[in-house]
């Protein structure tokens, strides 16, 4: 069986959140093949049910407005996601703490739109792959 994950891909940038087990998650993004990050975060099955959660309220809502979520709001937080509706899409910016909450070392990158059914789906399925 495959293990739990989200894709958010664009034409040249994408970016992953998988499980490799238990609470070990594997955060993987790339730009253009110029820039990568590859790391691990320690995440419960819970925070991220919640994050998915959170992320299916967002694009279920009505007014297709901005938003922000973390995986984890304050401790250690590994990503962020900032979106902004484009028509029927949305873009996001991507901020990656492989040292959770620090200004120092991350990585900020921005993934071209994203059909909102196509975001809907792909939470939609994490959730439920976390929540069995």
């Amino acid at each position: 069986m495959e293990e739990p994950r989200v894709r958010l891909a664009s034409d040249d940038v994408w970016l992953e959140l998988a499980r490799a087990d238990g609470n070990s998650w594997r955060i993987t993004a790339d730009w253009c093949s110029w820039l990568t990050a590859d790391f691990t975060a320690d995440l419960s099955a819970a925070e991220v049910v919640d994050f998915a959660a959170r992320m299916l309220s967002h694009l279920r809502a009505p007014s297709g407005g901005r938003f922000s979520a973390a995986v984890t709001p304050g401790r250690n937080n590994p990503l962020t996601l900032k979106a902004e509706p484009v028509g029927d899409k949305f873009a996001f910016f991507v901020r990656l703490t492989p040292n959770g909450d620090d200004s120092v070392c991350h990585l900020q990158m921005e993934v071209d739109p994203i059909a909102t059914s196509e975001l809907q789906e792909a939470f939609r399925a994490l959730h439920a792959a976390l929540s069995v």
